[in-house]
């Protein structure tokens, strides 16, 4: 039998918390809040708040080292979810789209064109505002990531 099923939230920007914290409860599992500084998390013996160090990357580097094939990664920073894809881990950003070893690679290289054009000057604005569709379409996600590693551990 294999490790249980964690989740690990990349939580200083997540705007999907509350869901992923319902999914989890639904399914039994543990879930990791991981930030920078003291975020407010539910009261519960399976959600557990871990807080590290302001360093750069610090999170990042945190969650990395402990997923794996049983563990479901949410972030929206594209290196990290290469790292935890690489290290086995089903990866999600907040809007539902799953990382995988196939889409990883162009979602880095469309982050840097991104981050040069910024640089540049040449783009302004941000990423538009998270909605309700993009809020569904993560708890869909989450869902199928659950349950296909529940199935693989069957």
């Amino acid at each position: 039998m294999s490790p249980p099923i964690t989740i690990f939230i990349d939580a200083d920007a997540c705007p999907v918390k509350n869901e992923t914290y319902r999914v989890a409860e639904r399914y039994g599992l543990h879930v990791y809040v991981v930030a920078n500084s003291i975020l407010n998390v539910p009261r519960e013996p399976w959600i557990e708040r871990v807080v590290v160090s302001d360093g750069f990357d610090a999170a990042d580097d945190w969650i990395a080292e402990r997923a794996g094939p049983t563990s479901i990664v949410i972030t929206n920073d594209v290196p990290l979810a290469s790292r935890c894809v690489k290290a086995g881990a089903s990866a999600l950003s907040p809007t539902g789209k799953a990382f995988t070893e196939s889409s990883v690679g162009m979602a880095l290289a469309t982050r840097n064109l991104m981050q040069e054009l910024r640089e540049a000057g040449a783009i302004t604005g941000g990423p538009p505002p998270f909605s309700a569709k993009d809020r569904s379409a993560f708890l869909g996600a989450l869902d199928r990531a659950v349950v296909r590693l529940r199935r693989a551990d069957a």
